[in-house]
């Protein structure tokens, strides 16, 4: 809230430089923020009497738009990639979707682990998880299991993460 906006009987006042001015009614601090060709804002509502500040409401939101603006750049947004299997994947296939992994895992984004089933191949599924144990035993020491293997509907899925 600013200026008129503010429509509290009391307010704790801060100055343009930090400095404490004091527990004064709204009307007063308007007036002071007036005089100084600044705005007067709200920056505690929550607080036993709410604090406002007498600052550049323009400069202050820009300001404020930079600083989310810097801690959005500093989050790492991980994102989950998916590596579909079939249950008669020969030796050197399964080799290259765990390097493929491998590499997923080394820029810090999750696997999830997919072994699809078709027609007959429904009737194995038990015998078929041991290509998923296979799989994670290429990815050796750099990835740790998050969820485990779970059958959902024709496919097993599993999703694997980078050890840090």
């Amino acid at each position: 809230m600013i200026n008129e906006q503010i429509r509290d009987k009391e307010i704790r006042l801060i100055g343009e430089n930090g400095e404490q001015l004091g527990i004064m009614s709204s009307k007063d601090a308007m007036k002071m923020a007036i005089e100084a060709e600044l705005d007067l804002v709200k920056i505690a509502p929550t607080a036993k009497p709410p604090v406002c500040k007498i600052i550049d409401y323009r400069k202050y939101r820009y300001e404020q738009a930079k600083r989310e603006k810097e801690a959005k750049k500093k989050q790492k947004v991980t994102e989950v990639k998916e590596i579909r299997l079939s249950p008669n994947i020969d030796d050197n296939d399964l080799n290259t979707k765990a390097n493929q992994a491998k590499k997923f895992l080394d820029k810090g984004d999750k696997v999830k682990v997919t072994l699809r089933f078709r027609g007959r191949e429904m009737a194995h599924i038990s015998s078929n998880k041991q290509i998923l144990d296979v799989f994670l035993e290429k990815l050796g020491d750099i990835a740790s299991v998050e969820k485990q293997a779970k059958l959902e509907g024709r496919s097993m899925s599993m999703v694997v993460t980078g050890k840090k």
